[in-house]
């Protein structure tokens, strides 16, 4: 009797085909797309995925970060290295250059985080993109479990989310006006663990922080937040040195770690699984302002 093969593809294969069609679907519409990359570990999945859907010819696009003034070192350099490897045209945005320039204004009350809406929407301007991937999923807050994988974005750079449009057997409507552009999440519908799989299967490499590391941190409102330079303790706070890692990367004063001995992608892969809080929800400090802090900054323009 003859072996019958399995053609059925695994939920991993089946999640990296809808990324990349999402991935070539927007470079044959869209005149000038975009890859948002922070260098945190879902934009490089996403570069991962991209680099994947034009090989062997190099990424269609140039990638831009959105630069708080505040990353993670440790993210910055393995930003740098993938840049380097694949040869693509890095668009740095930063938030300090445009509040020298005037394009947003800093209080000294809104947080880094909340200004790269207005530094994010002046360089889409500026350079005209028409198009603009994001890492989010569906699964990190329920904002964005409200998004669609094309998400239109008005003259104003706003997201409204009673106003989105269908997309059904993998069709999306891509159609803009003047001034106008489309936010893309070819991750839409992954999870944090699916991100964790791929890693482990790809050997993706990705920041040393996200693995257990020793650093010097203390608790601020249920956070454990690292030491720098650009925080200021308060009063009661005090530093400790702790093995932690972090599960998400971005603005080091409202981004907390948590506290783990997870050194390898299987390990991680292992308390992730077994994790009942998001990673944003146990770690951002920028998504504890308000029930909607998320959908509010999303509104204005936010990833």
């Amino acid at each position: 009797m003859t072996a019958q093969t399995d053609y059925r593809l695994s939920q991993l294969d089946e999640l990296e085909a809808e990324s990349i069609h999402v991935f070539r679907e927007v470079a044959a519409e869209f005149e000038k797309p975009v890859l948002m990359f922070s260098g945190g570990k879902d934009s490089i999945c996403m570069m991962r995925l991209a680099e994947k859907a034009f090989y062997p010819a190099k990424i269609p696009f140039p990638v831009l970060q959105v630069d708080t003034g505040y990353d993670f070192a440790e993210v910055l350099e393995t930003r740098d290295h993938w840049v380097d490897r694949l040869g693509v045209r890095l668009v740095v945005a930063s938030v300090e250059k445009a509040i020298a320039d005037g394009v947003v204004v800093d209080d000294g009350k809104t947080s880094r985080n909340r200004l790269q809406i207005g530094t994010l929407l002046n360089v889409l301007e500026q350079e005209g993109f028409t198009a603009a991937f994001g890492g989010g999923r569906r699964d990190e807050e329920k904002a964005r479990a409200k998004e669609r994988i094309y998400s239109h974005r008005d003259d104003f750079g706003q997201w409204d989310p009673k106003n989105q449009r269908p997309e059904v057997w993998s069709l999306y409507n891509g159609r803009i006006r003047q001034g106008e552009h489309m936010r893309v999440f070819p991750l839409s519908n992954w999870t944090e663990l699916d991100i964790w799989h791929y890693i482990d299967r790809e050997q993706i490499e990705i920041p040393s922080i996200y693995f257990a590391h020793r650093r010097r941190v203390f608790e601020r409102d249920g956070m454990l937040l690292g030491e720098s330079d650009n925080v200021t303790l308060k009063p009661g706070e005090a530093v400790t040195e702790r093995t932690v890692r972090f599960r998400t990367v971005g603005d080091m004063t409202l981004t907390g770690c948590v506290e783990s001995t997870a050194s390898t992608t299987a390990e991680i892969i292992e308390e992730v699984a077994a994790s009942r809080i998001t990673e944003r929800g146990a770690t951002r400090g920028d998504d504890r302002f308000s029930e909607a802090a998320m959908e509010d900054r999303k509104r204005e323009g936010y990833f």
